[in-house]
């Protein structure tokens, strides 16, 4: 999850981005009425092909289904803040905008605010699938025009997965559920006590872990302060971003004890853009990692062919909520997102791409695609289907997360906020920042960001 597309980057690699970009994508959408391109994030991690062959199948039906119609991919493999750049550099020009492309919801304001992308609402109208998604996941694909630009493939929800392995060495409970934070970092702290050699607690931070950092990591702490009933992060009162607060100080706080504490990866490690590649592949199948904070999909590193093969992996790892900060009501925190098929504001052939959205989201395809990479249902009528609850150990533990779970505030500034969420946890992750000093530099970047539109809490 994800430099942040509304990140400033250097002028050489901005340069680089857009070359590779418009290489990737030949020349254009519009080059056959009879083909439409399609772009999506392929994983960095070259054994974890779970999309690929989704979508390899889905472009056969719809080849056979639509005579004389083609399908063409252009994957853009790339950590997720590069795929971010990567993507909008294609979408600013007709010669290069795909007719399709998958969407992160965290960004989809920022895209529809800048004309990359095209209402749906005149397609969604004549097609009755439309009325079996979840409203919340129809609700994170609009923008403050009410209009709906992207079709939802699923969201997710996040929590604490911790290896029982290390946890018996280290003499704790593996039926393990913390109920406050400090019972978090006392589990880690007896964790690197116990059994050395193992990272105790992951986290992600910083600005090269992207979006991940913000939602996986800072999010998680942030939406699990007060009294759950209030957005920490914007005022939907006054429709301005929070600064000053408490709340966003005691999350920095546990972010700095993590890393000063040497609780979790070398501050090298952390700050790898593909460190989640090495958490998923490497350190949990291995028992070197007593507890991530991550989420409901990682299962789909694992499956047999993706070369992390671990069919045990149920019965080696267990699963806890996200306590509170302090084991307040409602006790558990989580936050989902997930990702949209949008159709570019410039692509060639948008009717035809839609038409593969719906090849895209039958019943059928959409249940295989939510079991095919440990996601969780957005449709109505696979959520009810026992095929899918039954699919893999998780999904009812996942899906139960759903009712006490946060969306982040979607307005076209958060990739902005976000980046600076990032820029304040690095630097207390690398020690180069107090808590005041980076939640001070956050406040002061989100004012001007936002032109000045912040409250004090």
């Amino acid at each position: 999850m994800p430099v942040r597309p509304t990140a400033t980057l250097p002028l050489l690699l901005t340069t680089a981005l857009a070359a590779t970009a418009l290489t990737a994508c030949g020349s254009g959408s519009g080059s056959s009425p009879d083909t439409i391109k399609v772009s999506y994030k392929q994983s960095t991690d070259n054994s974890v092909k779970v999309m690929d062959t989704y979508l390899a199948g889905i472009k056969k039906q719809f080849e056979h289904e639509h005579p004389g119609k083609k399908v063409q991919f252009v994957p853009i493999k790339a950590p997720d803040a590069e795929y971010y750049t990567k993507l909008q550099q294609m979408l600013r020009s007709p010669r290069t905008a795909p007719d399709l492309v998958y969407e992160d919801t965290f960004l989809i304001n920022s895209d529809i605010t800048s004309g990359y992308l095209k209402p749906l609402d005149p397609y969604l109208a004549k097609w009755p699938d439309w009325e079996q998604f979840v409203g919340t996941a129809k609700a994170a694909a609009k923008g403050e025009d009410g209009k709906t630009y992207g079709v939802p493939d699923g969201t997710d929800t996040r929590g604490l997965w911790f290896d029982k392995r290390v946890f018996a060495k280290a003499g704790l409970p593996t039926d393990w559920q913390p109920k406050t934070w400090e019972d978090v970092l006392a589990a880690a702290r007896t964790i690197k006590r116990k059994v050395p050699g193992v990272v105790p607690l992951n986290i992600y931070t910083g600005k090269p872990a992207g979006e991940r950092s913000t939602m996986q990591g800072f999010e998680m702490l942030l939406y699990g302060t007060g009294d759950g009933t209030h957005d920490p992060l914007y005022d939907s009162g006054s429709k301005k971003w929070i600064t000053g607060s408490q709340a966003f100080k005691d999350s920095l706080g546990f972010v700095e004890t993590v890393y000063k504490d040497k609780l979790g990866p070398d501050v090298s490690d952390a700050l790898d853009p593909n460190f989640n590649t090495t958490v998923n592949g490497e350190l949990l199948p291995h028992g070197k990692l007593g507890i991530a904070l991550d989420g409901s999909w990682l299962p789909q590193a694992w499956l047999p062919g993706s070369g992390h093969e671990w069919p045990d992996w149920s019965e080696q790892l267990g699963l806890a909520y996200m306590p509170t900060q302090h084991g307040q009501a409602p006790g558990k925190v989580s936050m989902s997102g997930g990702w949209t098929w949008s159709i570019p504001a410039k692509a060639g052939n948008p009717d035809l791409a839609f038409d593969f959205v719906r090849t895209l989201q039958t019943k059928d395809n959409a249940r295989k695609w939510y079991i095919a990479n440990s996601g969780i249902a957005v449709r109505k009528d696979v959520a009810a289907d026992p095929a899918y609850a039954r699919a893999q150990p998780g999904i009812e533990f996942f899906t139960g997360l759903v009712a006490s779970t946060h969306y982040r505030p979607a307005f076209p500034a958060y990739p902005k906020v976000s980046t600076a969420v990032q820029e304040a946890m690095e630097g207390v992750t690398t020690g180069d920042q107090s808590v005041a000093e980076a939640a001070s530099g956050y406040d002061a970047t989100v004012k001007d960001v936002t032109g000045g539109q912040v409250v004090r809490r």
